[in-house]
């Protein structure tokens, strides 16, 4: 963003990240703040709502804050944060709310910059609606993110890299796509990791902030360090299981149960990661299984079956990331069609196992571990 445009009566941040919206905000309330001495001349005000009475209190709030004149004079600073009451929902769609914005809008219009220094920072944000685009013509606007799939994958690598830079490390372009794989569209966990990838490189680098970029995030160290939040597949069990390792499989789980974790969670992981298995050897030919390009093929040849699937599904092979796809079909053992089919229904077996047996967690995946793996 920009430096502060003076000449407009408040400032806007939006988008439908509320992570990378909710950190430029604090960068420019950071930067207002040093504006106005007086502590007790700023005051933050959530705008997170979940009802219309909730909302219209919120704008209350506000408006009676912009309206307060400060103790000891000066300018002040009202920053109205987390606003959720712009987004195309039940709760922003209703008439009370519309009226509501109506007023907000009316007392944002009569806000003196000299007087009183307005911010307002609000994800997810409804484009469609009057306000949105007074904002933009009115306000000293911004808005964080992308509008597309494609632009929001290419965002989180310039979140990511922009990131690394800070802390003096750089990231290996495969490091890079498999954190990108791993994270899914989470950009707060997507930072939070390349903070600690860095601190590994080196335990001085998280607070370094020399440039340059001499350390490096290898795709080692994101396979080893980084969760696959993308598929919800926290659980080292289910890496080595599909590595076909029986001792470490063994390992992992008496480690999981130690920890007092439940094994709903192993099995929901096993059978989401061997669906997308399933669906990667059946486009295998002559034995080989597809890498990145070939699965971007099968996509343009047979995506079109899955048209009615918009979100991320482990039971569409093409919703997930090519690249990703790839190294896991790599990395996995050389399984047949039939024998990661055999594993589903042992899966499920397991699953009802379960409900006679609802104390023997352990001892169950223990003997589903042996039974696939031996």
């Amino acid at each position: 963003m920009s430096a502060a445009d003076t000449s407009k009566p408040f400032a806007f941040i939006c988008g439908a990240d509320d992570f990378l919206v909710g950190r430029l905000g604090k960068a420019r309330h950071d930067e207002l703040a040093a504006t106005v001495e007086d502590e007790f001349s700023r005051e933050t005000i959530s705008g997170f709502v979940n009802t219309v009475d909730e909302t219209e209190s919120a704008i209350a709030r506000f408006r009676d804050s912009v309206q307060t004149v400060s103790m000891f004079g000066g300018r002040r600073l009202v920053w109205f944060k987390d606003v959720n009451f712009l987004a195309d929902s039940r709760t922003g769609n209703s008439e009370t709310v519309k009226t509501a914005v109506e007023h907000f809008q009316s007392i944002l219009a009569t806000v003196n910059p000299a007087e009183v220094a307005v911010l307002i920072t609000a994800s997810p944000v409804d484009r469609r609606k009057s306000f949105y685009k007074w904002c933009e013509k009115t306000a000293d606007f911004a808005f964080v993110g992308a509008a597309t799939p494609e632009e929001a994958m290419e965002s989180l690598a310039m979140t990511a890299l922009a990131e690394a830079r800070t802390l003096g490390v750089s990231i290996e372009p495969d490091a890079l796509q498999l954190l990108l794989a791993r994270s899914g569209a989470n950009t707060r966990f997507l930072v939070s990791e390349v903070n600690k990838l860095a601190a590994h490189a080196n335990p001085s680098a998280a607070t370094a902030k020399s440039p340059g970029g001499a350390l490096v995030i290898t795709e080692a160290d994101v396979d080893s360090l980084t969760p696959n939040l993308a598929e919800g597949d926290f659980f080292e069990a289910t890496e080595t299981f599909f590595r076909g390792d029986l001792r470490a499989t063994l390992a992992a789980l008496d480690r999981h149960f130690f920890a007092g974790e439940s094994a709903r969670p192993v099995l929901s992981s096993l059978q989401k990661r061997n669906r997308l298995l399933i669906q990667i050897r059946a486009l295998a030919t002559g034995g080989r299984l597809p890498d990145k390009f070939a699965i971007e093929r099968a996509a343009k040849t047979h995506g079109h079956h899955f048209t009615a699937a918009t979100e991320k599904s482990d039971t569409n092979l093409f919703s997930q990331n090519a690249w990703y796809l790839g190294k896991l079909a790599a990395t996995c053992k050389p399984w047949t069609l039939k024998q990661h089919i055999d594993h589903q229904i042992a899966f499920a077996e397991a699953f009802e196992t379960l409900i006679s047996r609802p104390k023997e967690e352990a001892v169950i995946l223990r003997e589903l571990a042996i039974k696939c793996l031996s």
